[in-house]
């Protein structure tokens, strides 16, 4: 029964995980059109529960994407600088996209151990009812 408890507790904090990522995805998203914004990104750091000794999956500090965000030329812009050149931020709805179908393909597959889990757990319950 620990070991079912302990995939089950895994899981739910890969579920979490990949829960923040996608609140930072949507964020990157939602300011893509915003000029000077620095897409986000996270990373994951694994961790051990000392008390039911189950590896769990938390993540790490979000961090700015350091790559140079794109510039456009348009001086009649109030955010341009005296060289009339705007920055805009560097996202790129293609890899946000990208990130987004993966976070969620990773989601999916920490429910599916969640469940089978959970499935295992009750069957064993029944199996000692009887």
């Amino acid at each position: 029964m620990h070991d079912l408890k302990r995939a089950m507790m895994s899981a739910a904090s890969g579920m979490s995980a990949q829960s923040h990522r996608l609140r930072l995805i949507g964020e990157n998203v939602a300011n893509a059109d915003t000029p000077g914004y620095h897409r986000k990104t996270v990373s994951f750091e694994t961790q051990l529960d000392r008390v039911s000794r189950a590896a769990q999956v938390s993540p790490g500090p979000v961090r700015l994407d350091g790559t140079a965000p794109r510039q456009v030329f348009e001086p009649g812009h109030p955010l341009a600088d005296q060289d009339g050149m705007l920055t805009l931020s560097n996202v790129d709805p293609l890899i946000e996209l990208a990130d987004a179908r993966e976070a969620q393909r990773s989601y999916e597959a920490n429910l599916n151990i969640f469940d089978q889990a959970r499935r295992m757990a009750g069957s064993m319950l029944d199996l000692l009812r009887r």
